[in-house]
């Protein structure tokens, strides 16, 4: 008998707060503060805070840190603006760093 298994998800690392599904993913080639990160194209259960403008390796960004809603651990960032043409596809997507994610049904 085959077992039912829900979407893979990635939660939190510090509370297991699901923040993304798997199939959110766009990108496994970013880099966060503390290595490597993901480009999601959304995010749930979080908290964006105040938007700044920030030199990234990329160049000059507005971005805004997201943290978890339940134990307001930092987990990356949101791409609000991008000032250079070739970066736009970011703009409105987050970054979850690799760190502060754990994997869930998988």
């Amino acid at each position: 008998m085959a077992e039912l298994v829900g979407p893979r998800i990635y939660s939190c690392c510090n509370c297991r707060n699901n923040v993304s599904f798997h199939d959110d993913i766009i990108s496994k080639a970013f880099q966060g503060r503390n290595g490597r990160a993901f480009l999601f194209g959304h995010a749930m259960n979080i908290i964006i805070g105040p938007k700044e403008d920030r030199h990234l390796m990329t160049g000059l960004h507005t971005v805004a840190d997201i943290s978890c809603c339940e134990c307001r651990e930092v987990l990356g960032w949101k791409y609000e603006r991008a000032y250079e043409e070739t970066q736009k596809y970011k703009e409105g997507k987050y970054i979850l760093e690799k760190s502060k994610i754990v994997k869930e049904n998988w």
